[in-house]
Parts: C-alpha cells; structure tokens; sequence
C-alpha cells in the first residue's frame, strides 16, 4: 500500500508505531507534550491519517490502530525521493548519500552485506 504522508502524519504514526493501538486522547497527550500540539490539532491529523487509509479507528473509545509499517512508509518515501531527485537511480542516491562521509570499516562490512543479501 503506497501511502503519502506529511511531516504532521508521521508525527501520528510515530505514536502509533511506538505504543502500538491506542486511543486518539493518548495519541493527543504525547503529541501535546512532545511537540505542544492541542487536542483538536491532533484529531485532526489523526482523521487525516484514517482518510488516507493509514491509520483504523475503532468505536467506542476513538481506538487508533496503524494499518501501515515504518518500513512501508520509508520504502515508499526513499522509492518517491529517489524517483525524483535521481532520476529512478539507486547508484546516485547510494553515491551522493556516501559522497564526503568516511564510514568506519564496520559500516562499510554492514553495507556490503546488504548489497551482497540483495544480489542473492
């Protein structure tokens, strides 16, 4: 399922992806504490992630479940950025994400891993 979602969505779905169903208050009381959201803010959001199919309530109780992963949305996100500023190339993302960063020898061990994981 692609889902595009906006930077005040994802701060939703970082709650929901973190605790799991939830009820939207709780949703409203960590968004309100963390980032200074008010009650009617986060509803919002929340009905904007449900109108999107990102997100499922449940009656009674406003219980908010999230219908799409963490690595869904980055999957999603990185084949969108990379389609738009790369030009679908996965070798220039890889190269200009790598360009002037010097990797330790474990990351550069963990990276080959990937890559030879992906070839198999």
């Amino acid at each position: 399922m692609s889902v595009k979602l906006f930077d005040s969505e994802l701060k939703v779905m970082e709650v929901l992806w973190d605790e799991g169903e939830v009820k939207a208050s709780r949703i409203a009381t960590v968004l309100g504490d963390k980032i200074g959201w008010n009650v009617n803010t986060t509803y919002t959001v929340i009905k904007k992630c449900i109108a999107k199919g990102a997100v499922e309530r449940r009656d009674p109780g406003f219980i908010c479940r999230a219908l799409v992963t963490k690595e869904e949305i980055r999957a999603d996100e990185l084949t969108s950025l990379m389609e738009k500023l790369f030009d679908g190339s996965p070798k220039a993302l890889a190269a200009t994400l790598l360009s002037g960063k010097v990797l330790t020898k474990e990351e550069i061990a963990a990276l080959r891993e990937l890559v030879n994981n992906e070839a198999d």
